[in-house]
């Protein structure tokens, strides 16, 4: 057993589980962990996408009351069966889109540069909607949306497709400025991460499959587990602090950190593989 290996990919999982579902790009903080831990072939990238079931089970868990009540109700309540179904409408788009172009993306976008270039983008994008006048909340709760505004947040998440973008930031920023109270919008964020991560992971692993065997499990297991664990954490503290706290500190995070990258790549301080 490779005991570094095991150590990369217990950071890995860190990594992935603290940034899935902030604001920051957890796809973008693992191209650069990769990058700096020599973890970054094409076993690396398909490890990067299955250890984002162990954060999901974070959600899962931290949320098991309202998806256990919802799947009892499915069959006979209404609004059990609306909340699926935009669930379900959310996902959609994120489906189609990476069948058509998501090989593309991964092969042209998935270097520091571009991470770091949308980190920044995306820090004033966050900056800009945070102080612009709010607009009327039309949606107090997740149970309150409608078909066309799943719709429309399942289209803003097709933006996260470019590494650095944030899933969590596009659906929960995204949906903020359509009408969504930040409580909805971080809520239905959570929701449709479970299809959208789950979904991710299986193709990867089964579509890759060629370059997996036994002797990988120790090394992916103990992604998942930390992955899991950090997110539990993560997700926790999240819910407590959007309650009184907006989402600028994590804007000038990006812009920062997304400075500091390209500044790095560009004196040769740290070598950034491209």
């Amino acid at each position: 057993m490779d005991i570094v290996l095991l150590l990369k990919a217990a950071v890995m999982g860190v990594v992935e589980g603290l940034t899935e579902f902030l604001p920051v790009s957890s796809t973008g903080h693992l191209i650069l962990a990769g990058a700096l831990l020599g973890f970054d072939d094409d076993k690396a990238k398909v490890f990067d996408i299955a250890i984002q079931t162990g954060a999901i089970f974070a959600v899962i868990l931290v949320y098991w009351q309202k998806i256990r009540a919802t799947l009892v109700a499915l069959p006979t309540q209404r609004q059990a069966q609306r909340f699926a179904l935009n669930v379900l409408i959310g996902f959609l788009p994120a489906v189609v889109l990476a069948l058509l172009v998501g090989k593309a993306i991964k092969a042209h976008l998935f270097t520091p540069t571009v991470v770091a270039s949308t980190f920044i983008i995306g820090g004033f994008i966050i900056l800009w909607a945070e102080k612009r006048p709010r607009t009327a909340i039309r949606v107090e709760s997740v149970d309150d949306m409608t078909p066309l505004d799943a719709l429309k947040v399942g289209l803003v998440q097709c933006l996260a497709m470019v590494p650095g973008t944030s899933r969590s930031g596009a659906t929960i920023i995204g949906g903020m400025l359509l009408g969504l109270s930040r409580k909805a919008a971080t809520d239905f964020s959570f929701f449709l991460a479970i299809p959208t991560l789950i979904g991710a992971g299986v193709y990867s692993l089964v579509k890759e499959r060629h370059l997996l065997a036994w002797s990988d499990a120790p090394m992916f297991l103990t992604g998942l587990v930390f992955a899991f664990v950090s997110a539990l954490v993560c997700v926790r503290w999240l819910l407590r602090y959007i309650s009184t706290h907006s989402f600028v500190p994590f804007a000038y995070y990006r812009i920062v950190f997304g400075v500091i990258v390209l500044w790095t790549a560009w004196s040769g301080a740290v070598a950034w593989v491209d």
